[in-house]
């Protein structure tokens, strides 16, 4: 049985990838006490449930205090168990809980103090988390599409690779767990012809890639990449995301990676996001 434990700081995402979960098709139960996480997992696998999602959080009070132990149970019984964590920063929190006009769980009086305090509860579930992922600039939508593609494969298929083409000037990525740097491409924002068009196109795609530079490059990207993925799947990991960036993250960055997509899907399951490429 795959099970996903959503887990992290409140506010920061944890009911929005429950619900793309759900869209997957996991069985999804928020806030279930640790102590009965074994025999859902009992009754739901006698009911042919194949995949299950969880929310664990500091609402479970003391109940918490178990979770490590009930995480490696679940792992010794033989179920897959994937624990995403979601983060954000302190001043992010803070702005969602005033405009949503929520109390913090923990504290609602003193929102600092409470927040601090998940903090401290949640340090063994981050420590054990699979995917750390920093909500702070992400929308809804994102997020979303960030779950979706990490979480979209059935459950013992090979390792999913993920391509997100981005614009350093926006930030990055928080989900990367590799980032490249294609600032070095010919930039086609300065030719006139091509400034309002995206990697997507021909035409602009030619002018990054075909030279000498872009070629070396994208041989050395694919064989590191066909040999740290399958190294990463032996390690248990299930999901690597790959960032590719640029200065706007709308020409080299989505060039590179449609490229790469071409050379490395007969290999693998890979999945292509442009993430800012409809920014200016």
């Amino acid at each position: 049985m795959r099970i996903v434990v959503v887990t992290g700081v409140a506010g920061a995402g944890k009911s929005t990838a429950l619900k793309a979960l759900e869209d997957l098709g996991f069985y999804c139960v928020d806030n279930l006490p640790m102590p009965l996480i074994p025999k859902f997992v009992e009754l739901a696998h006698g009911s042919g449930v194949s995949k299950a999602a969880l929310v664990v959080d500091t609402r479970e009070g003391e109940f918490l205090l178990g979770a490590g132990e009930a995480l490696r149970a679940l792992r010794d019984s033989g179920q897959l168990v994937e624990v995403l964590f979601l983060d954000a920063p302190d001043e992010m929190l803070k702005r969602r809980f005033s405009e949503t006009r929520r109390r913090h769980p923990l504290d609602g009086d003193d929102l600092d103090r409470g927040i601090a305090r998940e903090r401290r509860l949640l340090t063994g579930l981050r420590e054990a988390a699979d995917a750390v992922v920093d909500t702070g600039r992400l929308s809804v939508h994102q997020l979303k599409g960030i779950v979706q593609e990490r979480y979209g494969r059935p459950g013992g298929t090979r390792l999913g690779l993920a391509l997100v083409s981005f614009g350093f000037k926006h930030g990055l990525p928080p989900e990367a767990d590799v980032v490249l740097d294609v600032r070095f491409l010919p930039n086609p924002f300065f030719v006139e012809s091509l400034s309002s068009r995206t990697g997507h196109e021909p035409v602009v795609a030619d002018y990054v890639l075909q030279n000498d530079d872009a070629r070396e490059f994208l041989r050395r990207i694919t064989d590191l990449l066909l040999f740290l993925v399958p190294r990463c799947e032996a390690e248990g990991k299930s999901y690597l995301t790959v960032a590719i960036g640029c200065t706007g993250g709308r020409h080299r960055s989505v060039a590179v990676a449609l490229e790469l997509a071409q050379q490395i899907g007969a290999s693998y399951a890979v999945t292509v996001r442009h993430r800012d490429v409809e920014r200016k």
